[in-house]
């Protein structure tokens, strides 16, 4: 599922994949607390995510239910930035990216088995 996801928007999807799913009233109270958004602004956003198919309204009290998972966001957004700046290539992303980091050797095992499980796939 590939849904362009502005900023404004990932705020709302941040709050159902935590809370699970919520009224627009509840949505608008715990966006005021936490960026200053009102009423109207919620509901706008809310009404974006709903024509982009990323949230689902449901029952009369307009629960808001999220339809896309927090991985398929940051796998969408995570191709497109290796596409717009490295033109397609995860090895100069992940080689800028993790030059001059300092990784455990759990991570470097963890990015290891990653690799592993990626070459079956290249053949």
């Amino acid at each position: 599922m590939e849904i362009n996801i502005f900023d404004s928007e990932l705020k709302v999807l941040e709050v159902l994949w935590k809370e699970g799913d919520l009224t627009a009233g509840q949505l608008s109270a715990i966006l005021k607390k936490q960026t200053g958004w009102n009423r109207n602004t919620t509901y706008t956003v809310i009404g974006r995510l709903i024509a982009k198919g990323a949230i689902e309204r449901y029952d009369s009290n307009f629960f808001c239910k999220a339809i896309i998972t927090k991985e398929q966001v940051q796998r969408h957004e995570a191709t497109e930035l290796v596409n717009k700046l490295f033109d397609g290539s995860a090895a100069r992303f992940l080689s800028l990216f993790l030059n001059g980091k300092e990784l455990s050797e759990s991570e470097i095992r963890r990015l290891k088995q990653i690799v592993d499980e990626l070459e079956p796939m290249c053949r």
